[in-house]
């Protein structure tokens, strides 16, 4: 069965501005306005958001009419959520580096690279059973997961994929395996 899946991140947020581990903060007024300028998306048999409010409101900046799923919630970055990178490792260099060199490591109390990764795998073969086209919403975090699982990479890419805030990203899928699709 054949599955299209459009990824979209959600528009830019303060923190997402200030290289901070988010919150379920809002979205700068000027990312509702650029949501809003986005090119028409083509029509989907299912649309799919995060719970986060992010990413409610680019989908509905989007005219999306989607369904929450909580399996495209951002990652759980534990303790660490609020603060900025920059703290973290003034603070606690050591669970820094030990969270982006080891996919296992989950330092912050949260969730770990894998298990997120595991996650979004399972929501994307989970959608690939059902096929058609499938619009998702959601997380820079998510989307990196996505790609590296498509492409089969090792963990360690997870830190090689840079997701802007409202990038759109297409995969497909013939039931065997996903593939990223390049549009003009």
């Amino acid at each position: 069965m054949n599955t299209r899946l459009t990824w979209i991140c959600h528009g830019a947020t303060a923190a997402s501005r200030k290289a901070m581990f988010p919150i379920d903060e809002p979205l700068e007024a000027k990312a509702t306005e650029e949501a809003g300028r986005m090119a028409a998306l083509p029509r989907a048999d299912r649309i799919a958001v995060s719970p986060a409010l992010r990413a409610c409101q680019t989908a509905d900046a989007l005219r999306l009419q989607a369904r929450i799923d909580p399996a495209l919630g951002d990652c759980d970055h534990g303790r660490w959520a609020g603060k900025s990178i920059a703290a973290i490792e003034a603070e606690e260099p050591e669970n820094l580096m030990a969270w982006m060199t080891n996919p296992e490591a989950a330092p912050h109390g949260g969730e770990s690279l894998l298990d997120l990764r595991t996650r979004v795998a399972s929501w994307m073969d989970n959608e690939c059973a059902l096929g058609g086209h499938v619009i998702a919403i959601s997380h820079a975090a998510i989307i990196r997961a996505a790609v590296a699982h498509a492409l089969r990479a090792p963990p360690s890419s997870f830190w090689l994929v840079d997701i802007e805030p409202l990038a759109v990203i297409h995969m497909t899928s013939d039931g065997r395996r996903w593939s990223l699709r390049f549009q003009h």
